[in-house]
C-alpha cells in the first residue's frame, strides 16, 4: 500500500469520524444520535484496517471486526431502547426525557444563585472519638508529650555535640 492511498484512507476516516461526533453532539433525535455514532465507529474501523494493511499484521482487521460487532450489538440494543421509549411518549427527542437524568436541572440558571446557605441541608455524620475543636490534647497527655519533647531535644544536643 503506498502512502498516497494510506493518507487519503486515513483523512477519509477522520473525516468521517468528525461528520458523526458532530452529528451526535448536534442533533436531539436519538437515532440521528445513534445513526451518528455508527459513523464514529466506521471511522474508527477504516483507521484498525488501514494500519493493519500498512503494517502487513491482522491485528487491525481482527480488532474492526470486534469493533464492527460490539457495533451490531450497539445497534439492536439502540433500536429496543428507541422502540420502548416511543412508546411512552410519541417523541424521540432527547430533551423530552430528562427526567431519566439524575440531576434535576432547573430551567433557569438563576434559580441557583436564588438558593442560600441556610436552605441547603447537608447530612452530617455521628461524632465518635474527641472533638479536637474543644479539647485538643487531653491533660494526661500533655506531660508525656512535653517528655518526649525534652528527650528529644536531648539527644539532639548530644548529636550535635559529637
Amino acid at each position: 500500500m503506498n502512502d498516497s492511498v494510506m493518507l487519503s484512507l486515513l483523512v477519509f476516516a477522520g473525516v468521517l469520524f468528525a461528520i458523526g461526533f458532530v452529528g451526535f453532539l448536534t442533533r436531539r433525535s436519538l437515532i440521528l444520535m445513534f445513526l451518528s455514532l455508527e459513523m464514529m465507529l466506521a471511522g474508527v474501523s477504516i483507521n484498525l484496517i488501514t494500519f493493519s494493511k500498512h503494517h502487513g499484521n491482522f491485528q487491525g482487521q481482527v480488532m474492526s471486526i470486534m469493533v464492527l460487532s460490539i457495533a451490531a450489538c450497539e445497534a439492536a440494543i439502540a433500536l429496543a431502547l428507541v422502540v420502548t421509549l416511543y412508546r411512552r411518549k410519541a417523541t424521540l427527542d432527547v430533551k423530552e426525557w430528562d427526567e431519566l437524568s439524575e440531576t434535576i436541572v432547573p430551567d433557569e440558571p438563576e434559580l441557583f444563585t436564588k438558593i442560600s446557605q441556610s436552605e441547603m441541608h447537608f447530612p452530617t455524620l455521628t461524632p465518635s472519638g474527641l472533638d479536637p475543636m474543644q479539647s485538643p490534647i487531653p491533660a494526661e497527655y500533655k506531660a508525656e508529650i512535653g517528655a518526649v519533647n525534652v528527650s528529644s531535644d536531648k539527644k539532639s544536643e548530644t548529636v550535635t555535640h559529637a
